[in-house]
């Protein structure tokens, strides 16, 4: 009986992902060997080198194996370079390094094609396997040191550097330079530039004489061979020169990014066996309660009422380990987005001509695995803002006092029940000047206006905001800190920024570890129960009306411990009845967030407990103030603040209604289809 070879296909695509991944990090070390020397020939170590070639090896004989014969043909091409790397008929020196990464981009961009369907840019493959193939031909003159070489030869694109510089005599052998360059142009993409140094006055000149030259550039399938026949009757009668260069194709960065996007969501979930363990060992501990529950309720007695509730208390503690067992299988180390930063770090600040220096710490800080997927895009841009905007060149940076080579510090670590990642460079910092004359120049903000630091960083978060003079695939375009902010916070979290000219930038991001069960305290308004993240709140307090003051203009304000900050009365903003309008008679809640607070009035505290998080708009629609609902054990529904937003509306003074006058309570709404 045949076997089905497509039920192997996902697991060849994974740990064919993640052998590319290896060979990524292996390959930065190997050249990061060569940048602490300061040479550009790296010490090769054997283990590195075995490394990278088992991985590719593996590739190839998987993707041989199940079909995928492009994979196959480029890891073979791929693998024999490694080879004669090991043997040292091939010195790793950075450019071969280089071009080492880049082939990993186009096995990836193979893979992932052959995974989706998509169709991968074959121009920039071809043209990278053309290099990888003339690295053979440069291995060997390193070791025979015989003719010179002859580099990019037939299979793929080939660019030729032509310099034709005819004999003044050529006129006279019938030969017509017009032909020549005529049969160039018809062999691929074609460039001539004529060069008329040797072009004499008008006087002196001999229309039987020819005084101009071109170089030539040509770009296609072309080999050595097929110049030379073209070349072959003005062979004796012209200096020639042919020479071939890179083939400039789509830049590996470019591939990089690409991929590191097309990749970064995966629906399969890897666990540790430890993990797996715990919880079959918690199911277990589950089942012997169940059964014991079970024989109390056959032939139930008063007698036997206090093991009954030591049953339902064990019950209990069962149902809270599995549960917690199962959120640990969804939580993933941060290295799994933490390990594509090395190379972005390499590939953009060789484009830019900067010195970086990348340090992580943390990366073993585990989250939830839907946090991670979603927020590997926003942490991209952040690494590459402090590498555009942050990081100086060296040569700034030596004028400055500082070292050439820059730091970027990512850190993360695990506080209370968020996990909190900073991203630190010691570059210039924020330009405070340049934003607030570009809001200025905006409309933003009037030029007599005189904003704070925390203002001013305020307008980097503004939508197509940018101080880039010249737009670049780097940035430029204004889209990014919005985006950014926007897409964590989607995730329940926060981002803020500290800065300090010519010591650099700091940005802090907060997440939950899981958006699948939230710590939340449980309020009333009215007959309502609503679900306000604990992490937001700092405390509740009874309302003094003294302490209530309302600016012309402005919404209420509450003055705690000499500071004011705008009140929020819940049951406006929802359109529900409350148990009472008058302040005296109900609580405050504090809540912070991006730096700032609100007070949130409410008509009583239910206390703390776990809900788990259901989407609102995939069942309803997209509330304003509301971020999601649950389900409570009683059976109702209960709207989670989005406290972020909250805070956002109170401090912009229109906390006011957020549903409309005459339209149902949200949970009303909602209540009938949420399940």
């Amino acid at each position: 009986m045949a076997i089905d070879m497509r039920q192997f296909h996902q697991t060849f695509f994974e740990e064919s992902l993640e052998g590319l991944a290896i060979m990524e990090t292996e390959l930065l070390r190997l050249e990061k060997t060569a940048a602490g020397n300061g040479h550009d020939t790296v010490v090769a170590d054997p283990e590195i080198l075995n490394t990278i070639f088992r991985a590719a090896h593996s590739i190839k004989g998987g993707s041989s194996t199940f079909g995928f014969d492009e994979v196959a043909a480029f890891a073979h091409v791929l693998e024999s370079r490694l080879d004669a790397l090991r043997d040292g008929r091939l010195r790793p020196d950075r450019r071969v390094i280089s071009l080492l990464l880049s082939s990993v981009d186009c096995l990836r961009s193979l893979i992932i094609s052959a995974r989706t369907g998509k169709e991968a840019d074959k121009n920039a493959i071809d043209g990278v396997r053309t290099q990888l193939e003339s690295l053979e031909n440069e291995g060997k003159t390193t070791t025979a040191s015989a003719a010179p070489a002859k580099p990019a030869l037939a299979t793929g694109t080939s660019h030729w550097h032509i310099v034709f510089r005819p004999h003044q005599r050529l006129f006279q052998t019938g030969n017509d330079p017009l032909r020549i360059l005529r049969e160039l142009s018809d062999l691929g993409e074609f460039t001539a530039l004529v060069d008329i140094t040797t072009l004499p006055v008008w006087n002196e000149m001999d229309p039987e004489e020819c005084y101009l030259a071109w170089n030539i550039e040509l770009i296609g399938p072309v080999t050595r061979e097929t110049i030379n026949e073209v070349f072959s009757w003005v062979v004796d009668d012209c200096t020639l020169e042919i020479t071939a260069r890179a083939v400039q194709s789509l830049a590996p960065r470019s591939i990089a990014e690409a991929v590191a996007s097309m990749d970064a969501h995966t629906d399969t979930l890897r666990v540790s066996v430890p993990k797996v363990d715990a919880l079959i060992n918690t199911v277990g501990e589950l089942v012997i309660t169940q059964t014991m529950l079970s024989q109390l309720t056959t032939n139930f007695s008063f007698d036997n009422l206090s093991r009954l509730f030591a049953g339902i208390a064990q019950l209990e503690r069962n149902t809270r380990e599995l549960q917690e067992s199962v959120m640990h299988i969804r939580m993933l180390p941060l290295s799994f987005a933490f390990n594509r930063l090395p190379r972005l770090v390499h590939d953009m600040s060789q484009k830019l001509e900067k010195r970086v220096e990348l340090i992580i710490h943390g990366e073993s800080t585990e989250i939830d695995k839907t946090v991670i997927d979603r927020l590997i895009d926003p942490l991209l841009h952040l690494v590459r803002n402090s590498l555009d905007h942050g990081i100086e060149r060296p040569v700034e940076r030596v004028a400055g006092g500082k070292p050439e080579t820059g730091r970027i510090e990512l850190k993360a670590f695990q506080k209370g029940g968020n996990v909190v990642i900073e991203i630190r460079d010691d570059g210039r910092g924020l330009p405070f000047d340049r934003i607030f004359s570009k809001a200025v120049e905006r409309g933003l903000l009037s030029a007599s206006a005189k904003p704070s630091p925390e203002e001013i960083i305020e307008i980097i978060f503004m939508p197509g905001f940018s101080t880039a003079e010249t737009v670049s695939d780097v940035s430029g375009r204004g889209v990014g800190m919005d985006v950014v902010r926007n897409n964590i916070r989607s995730l329940g979290g926060t981002i803020e920024v500290t800065s300090q000219k010519g010591h650099g930038t700091c940005f802090t991001v907060r997440l939950p570890l899981t958006l699948a069960i939230l710590d939340g305290l449980s309020v009333q308004v009215g007959v309502h129960t609503y679900i306000m993240p604990l992490v937001s709140i700092l405390e509740s307090v009874r309302i003094q009306p003294e302490q209530i003051s309302r600016p012309a203009g402005s919404a209420e304000l509450y003055g705690l411990r000499k500071e004011f900050m705008p009140l929020l009365r819940l049951y406006e903003l929802f359109h529900v009845e409350p148990r009472s309008t008058d302040l005296s008679q109900g609580l405050l809640v504090i809540v912070e967030a991006d730096g700032k607070k609100a007070g949130l009035y409410v008509d009583d505290l239910l206390g703390q407990q776990q809900v788990v998080i259901k989407s609102l708009a995939t069942h309803y629609r997209k509330v304003e103030g509301i971020s999601a609902a649950t389900i409570l054990g009683d059976g109702t529904v209960a709207m989670i603040l989005d406290v972020t937003g909250l805070i956002r509306l109170a401090h912009a003074g229109t906390g006011r209604t957020v549903i409309p006058p005459g339209d149902a309570p949200i949970t009303t709404a909602v209540s009938p289809t949420l399940n």
